[in-house]
């Protein structure tokens, strides 16, 4: 599997710890995030992450600011982009099953690390479940 991973300063420390959490699995990493605190615009690390999902270099995405609106309104702009903002991994499980979301969006600053990496873990062991959901899926344009 291949992954994604973008942030900005309000998600350096979950970025870190998903990542080594994720290497430790042999999950391949493409890390477009800030490798620091200092302050940074979010769009500059989304697209990046947006693209490879958009141009099928990944398996999914990851993406990590304060709130999570913000790098989940930006990657949604990207033709086929289905990023779910997460707070629970119940959420996390539910944006793929019936969102056959390919972007995690987290909120930092509403989760712990530990949250994090949990929903990451339930975000990419959830399939989508297809069916009636696919339809609806279906009805989400690439462009308006």
């Amino acid at each position: 599997m291949k992954i994604s991973i973008g942030n900005d300063h309000a998600g350096t420390e979950y970025k870190n710890a998903i990542v080594k959490h994720l290497e430790a699995k042999g999950i391949q990493i493409i890390n477009h995030g800030t490798n620091t605190n200092d302050s940074v615009d979010y769009p500059d690390f989304v697209h990046p992450v947006a693209n490879d999902v958009e141009n099928n270099n990944v398996d999914f995405g990851i993406l990590i600011c304060g709130s999570g609106n913000g790098v989940s309104m930006t990657a949604n702009k990207h033709n086929g982009v289905r990023a779910g903002l997460c707070w629970t991994k119940e959420i996390a499980a539910l944006a793929r099953q019936h969102n056959n979301a390919n972007i995690l969006s987290i909120p930092a600053r509403f989760t712990a690390p530990q949250q994090a990496i949990e929903m990451v873990d339930t975000f990419l062991e959830t399939p989508f479940e297809g069916g009636r959901h696919q339809k609806r899926v279906d009805k989400i344009p690439l462009k308006c």
